[in-house]
C-alpha cells in the first residue's frame, strides 16, 4: 500500500504540472491550516494556471472583465497621483481647544501621510503646503486641474461638550459615490485598527464641498475630537499621528491594490437560504462559487439555475453527502461524482470543472484512497479547491457575531482567501451581508480554472 501511494503521488505531481495548475498547498494541524513551503507558490504569489481545459461557468466573461481602458490602467503606485488635503489653515484655524489648532494637526498628519505614500511609490499632490487659508474652490480646483486619482481631506472634529471621541469618514454621492463609499468604509477600518479609536462610523453628505465637487473618488476624514481632552492629547502626539497616517496609508494601498477572496458556499443549494444569500450577492455586485451535492439539485433545480444566471460559479461537492459510502474506494467517489456532474449539467447546462471534497482533501474517512482520487480527478481534468478561511458554521456554535468572528480572525491578513461557508446553515444566510462589509480591503470573485487551486497537503497527512 505503501508503495502504491509514492507511485501515486509522483505521478499527481507529473499529471498536474503538465497540466499547468499552479497550486498553493495548506497543512492540516488540528482545527488550523497553514501554507507549507514544499512544492508550492508563496502566499504572496498568486498565479493563474495555463491549463488547457476550459471552465464552462456561466460566469462573467473573462473577456469583459479584462477589459483595459488605458488611460486609467494603474500597475504600480507610480500610476497613482494621490491629493491630501489639509484642512483649513491661515486665519481660518478650525475648531482650536486649549492651544491645539486644527490647522496644525491637519498638515501634521498630512505630511506624514505623504512621507508613507511617497516611500511607498505614489505620487502626491498637497493642495496646499503653507500655512495660508484657501476657499475650498481653490482646493479642489486644483485637484481636479491635475487629474487626481483619489482626494483625501484631513480634519479634526469638535463638539460643544467633552465626552464625543473617535473616528469618522464622511463620502458624497456623486458621479463617484460608490467609489467614495468603498473608499470610506477602507478609511474608517485601518485608521480604528492602527489607533484603537472609537469607531463612530462612516456618512454620506452633499453639504462638504470639497468631497462633492472633486472629479474622483473623495472623503473627508475627522480624525478625531480635539474637544475632548484625552484624545486632543492623543492628537497632538507625534507617535499617535503616525498610527493615524499608516491608517490612512494602508487604505489608500488596498484601494488601489486590493486582496483576493473567493466566497465559497457549500452543501446547498437550499430553498431558502440559497436564495436569501444570492438576494445579498445581487444586491453587493459580489460573485460567488458554490459547491452543490446532488441530491438538493435534483430537489431545488429552480435555484441552480438561478446561480447560474447570476454568474456565480458551480463546483460540485457530491451526490450524496455520506462519507462511508463515497470514501469507499476511489471508484465510488469518482462514481458519486460523475452522477452528479451529469445531474447539474442536464439542470444547468454547465461542464462543471471544479469540486471539493466533501470534509476538505484532508479529512479522517479519505485517508486511503485521497491521493488515488485526486490523481484519477486530476487526470480526467478537473480541479480542487479546499480553503485557507471558514465562517465555521458548520458547527454547532452557530451566532451571528460569531461566525463574522470567525471569518475575519482565519483570513490572518492573506492576500487570496478561499472562505468556506455553508448556504444551508440559517444564520450563515442572514450573516453574509456582515460578512461582506468586514473585508473591504478584498475583492470578491468567483473561482474558475484560471486561479490557483488552495489545497490541503495530502503527502504529509
Amino acid at each position: 500500500m505503501q508503495r502504491r501511494k509514492i507511485i501515486c503521488s509522483v505521478l499527481l505531481t507529473v499529471c498536474m504540472t503538465v497540466c499547468g495548475y499552479n497550486t498553493i498547498v495548506y497543512a492540516v494541524s488540528g482545527n488550523g491550516i497553514e501554507a507549507v513551503s514544499d512544492n508550492c507558490i508563496s502566499e504572496n504569489e498568486i498565479t493563474k494556471n495555463d491549463a488547457s481545459v476550459s471552465q464552462d461557468n456561466a460566469v462573467e466573461s473573462m473577456e469583459e472583465e479584462n477589459v483595459i481602458d488605458i488611460p486609467n490602467v494603474i500597475c504600480s503606485p507610480a500610476d497613482v497621483l494621490v491629493i491630501l488635503d489639509p484642512g483649513h489653515g491661515g486665519e481660518d484655524e478650525g475648531c482650536a481647544r486649549e492651544g491645539v489648532l486644527e490647522k496644525d494637526i491637519n498638515m501634521q498628519i498630512t505630511n506624514l501621510v505623504r512621507k508613507e505614500l511617497e516611500v511607498k511609490g505614489y505620487r502626491v499632490l498637497l493642495t496646499h503646503e503653507d500655512d495660508n487659508a484657501y476657499s475650498c474652490e481653490e482646493r479642489v480646483e486644483k485637484a481636479n486641474a491635475e487629474n487626481g486619482d483619489l482626494y483625501v481631506s484631513i480634519h479634526q472634529n469638535a463638539h460643544e461638550t467633552t465626552a464625543p471621541s473617535g473616528i469618522e469618514v464622511w463620502y458624497s454621492q456623486n458621479e463617484y459615490g460608490e467609489k467614495s463609499e468603498h473608499l470610506a468604509k477602507l478609511l474608517q477600518k485601518y485608521v480604528v485598527e492602527n489607533t484603537e479609536g472609537n469607531d463612530r462610523g462612516i456618512s454620506e453628505t452633499d453639504s462638504l464641498y470639497v468631497i462633492r465637487e472633486a472629479n474622483m473618488p473623495s472623503c473627508l476624514i475627522e480624525t478625531g475630537f480635539l474637544s475632548n481632552a484625552s484624545e486632543r492629547r492623543k492628537l497632538a502626539d507625534e507617535k499617535y499621528q503616525q498610527q493615524i497616517a499608516r491608517g490612512i496609508v494602508d487604505a489608500i494601498d488596498a484601494y488601489f491594490f486590493p486582496k483576493t477572496m473567493y466566497l465559497t458556499f457549500d452543501d446547498g443549494p437550499d430553498a431558502e437560504n440559497t436564495e436569501k444569500i444570492l438576494d445579498t450577492l445581487r444586491d453587493r455586485n459580489v460573485k460567488a462559487t458554490f459547491f452543490v451535492i446532488g441530491e438538493n439539485v435534483e430537489r431545488y433545480p429552480e435555484v441552480v439555475q438561478r446561480i447560474v444566471a447570476e454568474g456565480h460559479a458551480l463546483g460540485i461537492h457530491c451526490y450524496n453527502h455520506d462519507y462511508d459510502v463515497i470514501y469507499k474506494d476511489a471508484d465510488s467517489f469518482i462514481a458519486d461524482f460523475e452522477k452528479a456532474h451529469q445531474l447539474v449539467y442536464e439542470v444547468t447546462g454547465v461542464d462543471v470543472r471544479l469540486f471539493r471534497f466533501p470534509g476538505g482533501s484532508v479529512n479522517a474517512y479519505n485517508k486511503e484512497v485521497r491521493e488515488e482520487i485526486v490523481f484519477r480527478m486530476t487526470e480526467m481534468g478537473y480541479v480542487y479547491y479546499d480553503w485557507n478561511a471558514s465562517l465555521e458554521d458548520a458547527v454547532s456554535e452557530r451566532e451571528i457575531k460569531i461566525l463574522v468572528e470567525n471569518a475575519t480572525s482565519s483570513t490572518l491578513g492573506r492576500k487570496k482567501v478561499i472562505m468556506l461557508a455553508h448556504d444551508i446553515v440559517d444564520e450563515t444566510a442572514y450573516c453574509i451581508g456582515d460578512i461582506i462589509d468586514a473585508f473591504p480591503e478584498y475583492k470578491m470573485q468567483p473561482l474558475s480554472t484560471e486561479v490557483a487551486p488552495i489545497q490541503f497537503n495530502i503527502c504529509n497527512s
